[in-house]
Protein backbone atom coordinates (compact mmCIF):
# COMPACT_ATOMS: atom_id res chain seq x y z
CA UNK A 1 0.00 0.00 0.00
CA UNK A 2 1.34 3.42 -0.93
CA UNK A 3 1.16 6.44 1.36
CA UNK A 4 1.44 8.73 -1.67
CA UNK A 5 -2.16 9.90 -1.32
CA UNK A 6 -2.49 10.04 2.46
CA UNK A 7 -4.20 12.75 4.54
CA UNK A 8 -1.13 15.00 4.54
CA UNK A 9 -0.87 14.83 0.76
CA UNK A 10 -4.50 15.89 0.30
CA UNK A 11 -4.32 18.66 2.87
CA UNK A 12 -1.37 20.13 0.98
CA UNK A 13 -3.18 19.66 -2.32
CA UNK A 14 -6.31 21.53 -1.26
CA UNK A 15 -4.41 24.32 0.45
CA UNK A 16 -2.46 24.91 -2.76
CA UNK A 17 -5.67 24.78 -4.80
CA UNK A 18 -7.29 27.59 -2.79
CA UNK A 19 -6.43 30.25 -5.38
CA UNK A 20 -8.47 28.72 -8.21
CA UNK A 21 -12.21 28.76 -8.72
CA UNK A 22 -14.04 25.51 -7.93
CA UNK A 23 -14.84 23.36 -10.94
CA UNK A 24 -18.40 22.40 -11.94
CA UNK A 25 -19.92 19.01 -11.27
CA UNK A 26 -18.88 16.23 -13.61
CA UNK A 27 -21.20 15.74 -16.63
CA UNK A 28 -21.47 12.02 -15.93
CA UNK A 29 -23.93 12.85 -13.14
CA UNK A 30 -26.54 14.21 -15.54
CA UNK A 31 -25.75 11.63 -18.21
CA UNK A 32 -25.99 8.60 -15.94
CA UNK A 33 -28.38 9.50 -13.11
CA UNK A 34 -31.11 11.66 -14.59
CA UNK A 35 -33.63 8.80 -14.73
CA UNK A 36 -33.08 7.61 -11.15
CA UNK A 37 -35.49 8.36 -8.33
CA UNK A 38 -33.55 10.36 -5.69
CA UNK A 39 -32.87 8.70 -2.36
CA UNK A 40 -29.81 8.43 -0.15
CA UNK A 41 -26.39 9.02 -1.73
CA UNK A 42 -22.77 8.71 -0.67
CA UNK A 43 -20.12 10.72 -2.53
CA UNK A 44 -16.84 8.98 -1.72
CA UNK A 45 -13.91 11.40 -1.95
CA UNK A 46 -16.06 14.51 -2.31
CA UNK A 47 -13.28 17.12 -2.48
CA UNK A 48 -14.70 20.63 -2.81
CA UNK A 49 -18.20 19.21 -3.11
CA UNK A 50 -19.29 19.96 -6.69
CA UNK A 51 -20.78 16.52 -7.20
CA UNK A 52 -22.35 16.41 -3.73
CA UNK A 53 -24.03 19.77 -4.35
CA UNK A 54 -25.33 18.61 -7.73
CA UNK A 55 -26.85 15.53 -6.12
CA UNK A 56 -28.45 17.56 -3.31
CA UNK A 57 -29.93 20.02 -5.79
CA UNK A 58 -31.49 17.09 -7.61
CA UNK A 59 -33.20 15.76 -4.52
CA UNK A 60 -30.67 13.32 -3.06
CA UNK A 61 -29.92 13.17 0.67
CA UNK A 62 -26.13 13.23 0.45
CA UNK A 63 -23.33 12.06 2.71
CA UNK A 64 -20.10 13.59 1.35
CA UNK A 65 -16.93 11.99 2.69
CA UNK A 66 -13.38 13.20 2.17
CA UNK A 67 -10.07 12.78 3.97
CA UNK A 68 -9.22 16.51 3.80
CA UNK A 69 -10.59 18.90 6.42
CA UNK A 70 -9.62 21.82 4.20
CA UNK A 71 -11.61 20.53 1.23
CA UNK A 72 -14.66 19.80 3.37
CA UNK A 73 -14.59 23.20 5.09
CA UNK A 74 -14.39 24.92 1.71
CA UNK A 75 -17.18 22.75 0.33
CA UNK A 76 -19.50 23.33 3.28
CA UNK A 77 -18.91 27.09 3.20
CA UNK A 78 -19.66 27.32 -0.52
CA UNK A 79 -22.53 24.85 -0.70
CA UNK A 80 -25.87 26.41 -1.62
CA UNK A 81 -27.89 23.20 -1.41
CA UNK A 82 -29.53 21.59 1.64
CA UNK A 83 -29.35 17.94 2.57
CA UNK A 84 -25.59 17.35 2.66
CA UNK A 85 -23.82 15.72 5.60
CA UNK A 86 -20.10 16.52 5.37
CA UNK A 87 -17.90 13.81 6.93
CA UNK A 88 -14.12 13.86 7.33
CA UNK A 89 -12.81 10.29 7.14
CA UNK A 90 -10.30 8.00 5.48
CA UNK A 91 -12.41 5.92 3.11
CA UNK A 92 -9.96 3.03 3.29
CA UNK A 93 -10.85 2.64 7.00
CA UNK A 94 -14.22 4.33 7.51
CA UNK A 95 -17.36 2.19 7.50
CA UNK A 96 -20.84 3.68 7.11
CA UNK A 97 -23.61 2.53 9.43
CA UNK A 98 -26.04 2.08 6.55
CA UNK A 99 -26.35 1.27 2.84
CA UNK A 100 -27.08 3.90 0.19
CA UNK A 101 -29.31 4.02 -2.85
CA UNK A 102 -26.40 5.58 -4.74
CA UNK A 103 -22.65 5.53 -4.21
CA UNK A 104 -20.48 7.75 -6.40
CA UNK A 105 -16.78 8.46 -6.61
CA UNK A 106 -14.96 10.87 -8.90
CA UNK A 107 -11.17 10.70 -9.34
CA UNK A 108 -10.55 9.27 -5.89
CA UNK A 109 -6.88 8.53 -5.19
CA UNK A 110 -6.82 6.20 -2.15
CA UNK A 111 -3.75 4.78 -0.46
CA UNK A 112 -5.07 1.31 -1.23
CA UNK A 113 -5.17 -0.21 -4.71
CA UNK A 114 -7.82 1.28 -6.98
CA UNK A 115 -9.70 -1.94 -7.70
CA UNK A 116 -9.73 -2.84 -4.01
CA UNK A 117 -11.14 0.61 -3.27
CA UNK A 118 -13.93 0.17 -5.81
CA UNK A 119 -14.79 -3.21 -4.35
CA UNK A 120 -14.83 -1.69 -0.86
CA UNK A 121 -17.23 1.14 -1.65
CA UNK A 122 -19.44 -1.13 -3.76
CA UNK A 123 -20.37 -2.96 -0.54
CA UNK A 124 -22.10 0.21 0.64
CA UNK A 125 -24.69 0.18 -2.16
CA UNK A 126 -28.13 -1.00 -1.08
CA UNK A 127 -29.85 -3.83 -2.95
CA UNK A 128 -31.42 -2.28 -6.04
CA UNK A 129 -29.08 0.71 -5.77
CA UNK A 130 -26.54 2.24 -8.15
CA UNK A 131 -22.76 2.56 -8.17
CA UNK A 132 -21.16 5.27 -10.33
CA UNK A 133 -17.37 5.21 -10.76
CA UNK A 134 -15.56 7.96 -12.67
CA UNK A 135 -11.80 8.25 -12.91
CA UNK A 136 -8.76 8.67 -15.07
CA UNK A 137 -8.06 6.69 -18.18
CA UNK A 138 -4.51 5.84 -17.18
CA UNK A 139 -3.55 5.33 -20.83
CA UNK A 140 -4.27 9.00 -21.58
CA UNK A 141 -1.34 11.46 -21.64
CA UNK A 142 -1.30 14.84 -19.94
CA UNK A 143 -3.20 16.08 -16.92
CA UNK A 144 -5.12 13.84 -14.57
CA UNK A 145 -8.43 14.58 -13.00
CA UNK A 146 -11.44 16.82 -12.66
CA UNK A 147 -10.49 19.06 -9.77
CA UNK A 148 -7.10 17.35 -9.42
CA UNK A 149 -5.29 18.69 -12.48
CA UNK A 150 -1.92 18.70 -10.75
CA UNK A 151 -2.18 15.19 -9.28
CA UNK A 152 0.54 13.05 -10.88
CA UNK A 153 -0.12 9.74 -12.52
CA UNK A 154 0.50 6.88 -10.10
CA UNK A 155 -0.10 3.15 -10.48
CA UNK A 156 -2.16 2.96 -7.27
CA UNK A 157 -4.03 6.20 -7.97
CA UNK A 158 -5.14 5.57 -11.53
CA UNK A 159 -8.30 3.96 -12.73
CA UNK A 160 -7.89 0.67 -14.52
CA UNK A 161 -9.68 -0.18 -17.76
CA UNK A 162 -13.47 -0.64 -17.73
CA UNK A 163 -12.97 -4.35 -18.37
CA UNK A 164 -11.04 -4.76 -15.13
CA UNK A 165 -13.68 -2.87 -13.17
CA UNK A 166 -16.21 -5.33 -14.54
CA UNK A 167 -14.09 -8.05 -12.95
CA UNK A 168 -14.33 -6.31 -9.55
CA UNK A 169 -18.15 -6.46 -9.59
CA UNK A 170 -19.65 -9.93 -9.22
CA UNK A 171 -21.90 -10.51 -12.29
CA UNK A 172 -24.28 -12.46 -10.06
CA UNK A 173 -24.80 -9.37 -7.94
CA UNK A 174 -24.37 -6.49 -10.40
CA UNK A 175 -25.73 -5.43 -13.77
CA UNK A 176 -23.33 -3.19 -15.68
CA UNK A 177 -25.21 -0.40 -17.44
CA UNK A 178 -22.22 1.70 -18.57
CA UNK A 179 -18.55 0.74 -18.91
CA UNK A 180 -16.62 2.96 -21.29
CA UNK A 181 -14.01 5.64 -21.80
CA UNK A 182 -15.29 9.14 -22.58
CA UNK A 183 -13.74 12.48 -23.38
CA UNK A 184 -14.61 15.27 -20.97
CA UNK A 185 -14.10 18.95 -21.76
CA UNK A 186 -12.21 20.37 -18.77
CA UNK A 187 -12.21 23.94 -20.07
CA UNK A 188 -9.30 26.23 -20.87
CA UNK A 189 -6.10 25.91 -18.84
CA UNK A 190 -2.96 27.87 -19.63
CA UNK A 191 -4.56 29.19 -22.80
CA UNK A 192 -5.35 25.72 -24.15
CA UNK A 193 -8.58 23.74 -24.06
CA UNK A 194 -8.03 20.50 -22.22
CA UNK A 195 -9.88 17.27 -22.95
CA UNK A 196 -9.71 14.55 -20.33
CA UNK A 197 -10.31 10.87 -21.01
CA UNK A 198 -12.44 9.37 -18.28
CA UNK A 199 -13.40 5.84 -17.38
CA UNK A 200 -17.12 5.82 -16.55
CA UNK A 201 -18.78 2.77 -15.01
CA UNK A 202 -22.38 2.63 -13.79
CA UNK A 203 -23.68 -0.55 -12.24
CA UNK A 204 -26.93 -1.55 -10.58
CA UNK A 205 -26.95 -3.93 -7.64
CA UNK A 206 -29.52 -6.69 -7.87
CA UNK A 207 -32.47 -6.38 -5.53
CA UNK A 208 -31.29 -9.53 -3.76
CA UNK A 209 -27.68 -8.27 -3.42
CA UNK A 210 -26.09 -8.95 -0.05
Amino acid sequence: MSERFDAGYWEDHWVQASSRAPLPAHPALAAELSTLTPGSALDAGSGEGAEAVWLARHGWAVTAVDISATALARAAAAADAPGIDWVQADLTRWEPDRHYDLVTTFYAHPTMGQEAFYHRISRWVAPGGTLLLVGHDHHAPGHHGHGHHDVPAHPEGSVTAPERIRWVLDPGEWTIRTAEVRECDAGVHGGHRMLLRDVVVRAERTASGA
